[in-house]
């Protein structure tokens, strides 16, 4: 089973790491369009032109399905392309339902961060309409974590004044729930939960997507395990097309350390 893993940038590692600890015997291909990123200061029409682009060229690496790991990409490439496909191709959306049926008991508000296309599309406009029934949803984009995590900063001065900035019309003491719209941003739990000073749910599409992306192999019935000798995930990375230089690798293993860092928060 090759699946392919879909960003535009490093933000969907945090899919694929999920992917390899539910399914670490299947077969990966990550590609990321460094060369565009970050798609959500982009047009809609520049961001389905370089998905379209991705999905070409992951499709004629014989995945037999996608994952889109960038909640831009599925604000902006609807059903009615994806069907163009012959492959199953799964999208992921902000999770604020599952904020909502987890954490909407509380007393306190819920926060979706995300970028400026998904903020401001009418896919997250439309289910907010439907689950935020109570009215307990608020909504900021932060495209500048797109371009810190794309550095490899984490955190620090600089991430934690922006936050402080973006933040700085928001009560944060009534925010119990972080709902995380851009994959970019699971990098920043630690600073978020700094910034905010308190005992804060995050919430993500993550698993949501790979479990829906792995039922569909299972009602296909087109599951075939792909393992390596010592047992590790094989995944074969594309940046753009073009297969990662020295420096591309060595931010690619920070990005899973963060990751391994922050996965339990």
């Amino acid at each position: 089973m090759k699946i392919g893993i879909f960003d535009s940038g490093l933000g969907g590692l945090s899919v694929l790491h999920c992917a390899q600890v539910m399914r670490p015997d299947y077969e990966y291909v990550f590609y990321a369009d460094e060369k565009n990123v970050p798609y959500g200061e982009k047009t809609v029409l520049k961001v389905r032109e370089y998905t379209k682009r991705a999905m070409d060229f992951l499709v004629s690496k014989k995945v037999d399905i996608i994952i889109i790991a960038c909640n831009t990409v599925t604000s902006a490439f609807p059903m009615a392309i994806r069907g163009r496909y012959s492959i199953p191709i799964i999208g992921m959306e902000p999770a604020v339902k599952r904020a909502v049926d987890l954490y909407g008991n509380e007393n306190k508000r819920i926060l979706t961060i995300a970028t400026e296309i998904t903020a401001h599309g009418e896919k997250l406009e439309q289910l907010m309409e439907k689950v935020d029934i109570n009215n307990q949803i608020d909504l900021l984009a932060l495209p500048g974590l797109v371009r810190f995590a794309e550095k490899g900063i984490f955190s620090g001065p600089v991430v934690n004044t922006y936050l402080r900035m973006a933040l700085k019309n928001f009560d944060k003491d009534r925010y119990g729930t972080i709902v995380l719209g851009c994959t970019h941003f699971n990098y920043f739990k630690e600073t978020l939960a700094e910034v905010f000073s308190g005992n804060l749910h995050f919430v993500d599409g993550n698993e949501g997507t790979v479990r829906q992306a792995f039922q569909s192999i299972a009602n296909q019935k087109m599951d075939t395990v792909v393992t390596t000798e010592n047992n590790e995930p094989k995944v074969t990375y594309y940046i753009s097309e073009m297969q990662p230089n020295g420096e591309q690798e060595s931010l690619i293993a920070e990005c899973f350390k963060q990751l391994n860092r922050v996965y339990s928060l």
